[in-house]
């Protein structure tokens, strides 16, 4: 297909697409740096393997599986018409999106009673890393948390439909994204220790 062909928004709906894959690839590779940093970083002598993993991040992970099901389901029944069961689990995906956030908090605080810190006399290079990077994480998803909100509002106000739901398409993709993200951090930091 020549790129120069198609009607205006056709062009701006590619564009916008191809930007969130752009962010997405972007924000890739910082995160493929610092867990390449973390892995090579469990090296050192003064790397702390046992910790005991926080269960919050574990019931954390559950909830953010369980948030990337509903948004799909969220999805499938908007563009089916079926706007108001859309509704509720783009709702539920918003309320899952928000306990993976609390859980964090809390897992942090397992770290913090355990006597590992951020930074300070009590931290450790093991739980820099896995603070720095959970926060950064956590950052992405509080964007995603505000998109979701976007797409929540787009929803109810039935904005989407089978002809017209670019918002929804990158809202959706955008989470899948800190989804499997979250996934692959939680399998780091729970097996390679």
């Amino acid at each position: 297909m020549d790129y120069t062909e198609g009607t205006e928004q056709f062009k701006r709906e590619r564009s916008k697409k191809q930007m969130l894959w752009f962010g997405i690839i972007s924000l890739t590779m910082t995160f493929a740096g610092l867990t390449s940093a973390y892995i090579v970083s469990m090296q050192r002598k003064d790397w702390v393997s046992d910790y005991e993993f926080p269960i919050a991040l574990i019931i954390s992970t559950g909830l953010i599986i369980l948030s990337s099901i509903t948004i799909h389901l969220a999805k499938k029944s908007i563009l089916d018409g079926n706007k108001s069961l859309g509704v509720a689990l783009m709702g539920l995906t918003l309320a899952l999106g928000i306990a993976f956030v609390i859980a964090q908090f809390y897992g942090f605080n397992e770290l913090k009673d355990q006597g590992y810190y951020f930074t300070g006399g009590s931290s450790t290079i093991t739980t820099t890393f896995i603070f720095l990077i959970a926060v950064l994480h956590i950052a992405h998803v509080a964007i995603g948390l505000f998109v979701l909100i976007r797409v929540f509002i787009g929803a109810i106000k039935e904005k989407y439909t089978p002809d017209s739901y670019l918002g929804l398409y990158l809202g959706v993709a955008f989470w899948h994204f800190v989804d499997v993200l979250w996934l692959l951090l939680f399998m780091l930091f729970y097996f390679f220790r």
